[in-house]
């Protein structure tokens, strides 16, 4: 009977280390050389933009005219609520992808570093 005990022991406390393992991140796909980057200004399309809509999401604004982003997440790029975050601050992104049905679909979305003052 110990020997029962023992062996669902251990059993049970593999089980559980085995639970808690992290899985890798997954990295962001690389942008297809065959498309052409776009500079986008990123932003919340709420807050920033100028967007309808209650919430914080994701836009960027191409040639004037601003887009919710599917694809990616306002969360995906930071906290959106820090002084730097996307909610406070329009910021530069690298882009790929096509407006489809009034949305940007992104198929690459990065945002670049902010531009320090006084360099």
């Amino acid at each position: 009977m110990k020997l029962l005990w023992m062996l669902l022991l251990s059993f049970s406390s593999v089980a559980t280390v085995q639970a808690q393992t992290a899985k890798p991140a997954a990295s962001a796909p690389a942008p297809d050389p065959a498309k052409p980057l776009l500079l986008a200004e990123a932003a919340c399309g709420q807050c920033r933009l100028g967007l309808p809509g209650k919430g914080c999401d994701l836009a960027v604004r191409l040639d004037g005219k601003a887009y919710f982003v599917d694809g990616t997440t306002i969360d995906s790029h930071g906290d959106a609520h820090a002084d730097d975050g996307l909610c406070n601050a329009i910021r530069q992104a690298q882009v790929q992808g096509k407006v489809v049905a009034n949305r940007f679909v992104a198929m690459y979305f990065r945002l670049l570093p902010e531009a320090t003052e006084g360099r």
